[in-house]
């Protein structure tokens, strides 16, 4: 039940780490990494792919030593809930909203309209200033308030 809780709590707090990594990393020191994913080159694979690797060495890391070296297994929960959280990034960011694979690429989803809005207004800045909607997951009232104003004006046009 433990290392369910830790997995759990780990991978709704790895939303705030996103959002600060974002932010302050991607849009901050590390852009050089991050800039051709707003300012496209047209090749597959983009340079912000590497921060796929940034992520996912902890979470192996944990893995690991809460498994294979013995250690806490809450540690190993950790790595769990780091891992689950990069398969939500994976799916929601390359899939749903970039549509690097073509799979759902009609939903009439509220939330997944709302998300898409809310990374397209992240994408409208091609530099590392002023950016906004630096998360992943949880989508700001404003965005849900464009997409309910978007239906409304589907629905009385």
């Amino acid at each position: 039940m433990l290392f369910v809780a830790v997995m759990l709590a780990t991978f709704f707090i790895m939303e705030g780490i996103t959002w600060l990594t974002h932010k302050y990393v991607m849009h901050g020191f590390l852009w050089y990494l991050h800039e051709d994913h707003h300012q496209p080159t047209g090749h597959v694979l983009e340079k912000n792919d590497a921060f796929f690797l940034i992520f996912a060495i902890p979470s192996m890391g944990c893995i690991f030593y809460g498994t294979i070296l013995g250690g806490p297994l809450w540690v190993a929960a950790i790595g769990a809930g780091i891992a689950m959280y990069g398969f939500a990034y994976f799916l929601f960011h390359e899939v749903i909203i970039h549509q690097r694979i073509k799979w759902f690429t009609r939903s009439n989803n509220r939330y997944i309209k709302a998300i898409r809005w809310a990374h397209k207004m992240h994408h409208k800045h091609l530099y590392k200033d002023d950016g906004e909607s630096f998360g992943m997951l949880f989508v700001a009232k404003k965005y849900w308030d464009k997409v309910r104003r978007d239906e409304m004006l589907q629905k009385n046009g």
